[in-house]
């Protein structure tokens, strides 16, 4: 996950002095040493990174995508041993002295939910896991497992390592694909954490129109609830979120941007007996039982505004939050769902479904991207984004006409 920490610190300071013997005495190595240290980084980043020259050293091309990544990383890792310790200049003390080998243990561990799992996972020793983290916790002065009723759990601290050690990691992932595809290889790998209305159709079509370029680039999406693929976002297993945008948003860590507005319509049958109708009024929505957003969601926000609240009707709504399902459940029955009409395009297309204006006239709940503030997307990772915003421009023009005017 993580390349040997010492020597990424002699990468950057190198970078910093211009110069290896200045480099090695400020990380107390020998030159041969520093030597041999900046070879095992080169190996790792899969490039030459360093040049010498009769001024002393220079970085290469490659040296120069890499050094600012490297910097970050190490950052991550100096925020995360503050925020672990609660004081920087304790913080300043851990960080140097933690390992790539520590790291690496204690995020097997706390991802796999136990020292077994992990030992098991990664087809290591059991021991060799206890050793690595116990250590950690001699350097770092921290508690970074505590015994609870279902066994060992991490503590806080914990946690807010393997945050940071993962955010580092991702930044030095970036380097990598930044130096492969400098060298017309991979461009490395993308992960999207799509929300329902962006997995059925504005991401796919991206991601085909990216890939049609950029064919060696990985992309993976994930969907799941907002708050998970949250937790994906922060912890650096996610690059960016598409979907429905929180108001309020998430925090100050993360960024949203909205790409378009996206309207509301009630969803029905195509022979429904509301199916006819250019207006609904409060008495129709009473009439018929409901298909209802989770709780917690910004659409499940709009469903109760209709009512003024939850719907006092003598049909509890179906909560549903799979659009699979919620399509059955409306096909099957004389039920109604507040919907964007983008989400059931191809039924709208041929008919199964029906979309009619929102009774309280155009409504829209905004559709766009959430990621980390500090994120910086490779180029590849820059043309995704961008085909996203053409795909977002574009898609409420692909909707069928009639159902267009009728909700907007």
């Amino acid at each position: 996950m993580l390349p040997n920490l010492r020597h990424l610190r002699l990468f950057t300071a190198i970078s910093r002095h211009g110069r290896l013997v200045a480099a090695a005495q400020e990380l107390h190595l020998t030159q041969p040493a520093a030597t041999q240290a900046v070879h095992g980084l080169e190996r790792w980043f899969g490039a030459e990174l360093l040049r010498r020259s009769s001024g002393g050293v220079a970085l290469t091309p490659a040296g120069e995508l890499c050094r600012a990544r490297s910097e970050r990383a190490l950052a991550q890792l100096h925020e995360g041993a503050g925020e672990a310790l609660r004081a920087p200049d304790a913080g300043a003390r851990l960080e140097r002295a933690l390992t790539a080998a520590q790291l690496q243990a204690l995020v097997e561990v706390v991802e796999q939910g136990g020292f077994g799992r992990a030992a098991r996972h990664g087809a290591r020793s059991r021991p060799g896991l206890h050793r690595a983290v116990r250590s950690l916790e001699r350097n770092a002065g921290l508690v970074l497992f505590e015994p609870t009723s279902y066994g060992l759990q991490p503590s806080r601290e914990a946690g807010r390592l393997v945050r940071r050690a993962r955010l580092a990691a991702a930044e030095l992932e970036q380097a990598r694909a930044e130096v492969s595809a400098s060298a017309g290889g991979s461009s490395g790998r993308t992960v999207i954490g799509a929300m329902p209305l962006a997995r059925t159709w504005l991401v796919p079509e991206a991601v085909l129109e990216f890939l049609a370029a950029e064919p060696r680039h990985a992309v993976s999406i994930l969907d799941g609830p907002y708050e998970t693929l949250l937790a994906a976002l922060r912890g650096g297993m996610a690059e960016f979120l598409v979907g429905a945008l929180r108001q309020p948003g998430p925090g100050a860590d993360v960024v949203q941007e909205p790409l378009f507005d996206d309207p509301l319509a009630i969803v029905v049958r195509s022979g429904h007996p509301l199916a006819g109708r250019r207006r609904l009024r409060n008495r129709d929505l009473l009439r018929y039982p409901w298909v209802a957003p989770r709780p917690g969601s910004p659409l499940r926000r709009q469903f109760e505004a209709l009512f003024a609240g939850p719907p006092a009707q003598r049909w509890p709504p179906i909560e549903c939050n799979s659009l699979v399902a919620a399509r059955a459940l409306l096909l099957g029955s004389e039920r109604m769902m507040l919907l964007s009409a983008h989400q059931v395009r191809h039924e709208l297309r041929t008919g199964l479904l029906v979309a009619l204006p929102h009774p309280q006239g155009r409504v829209t709940r905004p559709i766009g991207l959430a990621r980390r503030r500090d994120w910086r997307p490779t180029a590849a990772q820059a043309r995704l984004l961008e085909c996203l915003r053409q795909r977002a421009r574009s898609l409420a023009e692909g909707l069928p006409s009639a159902t267009r005017a009728a909700i907007l």
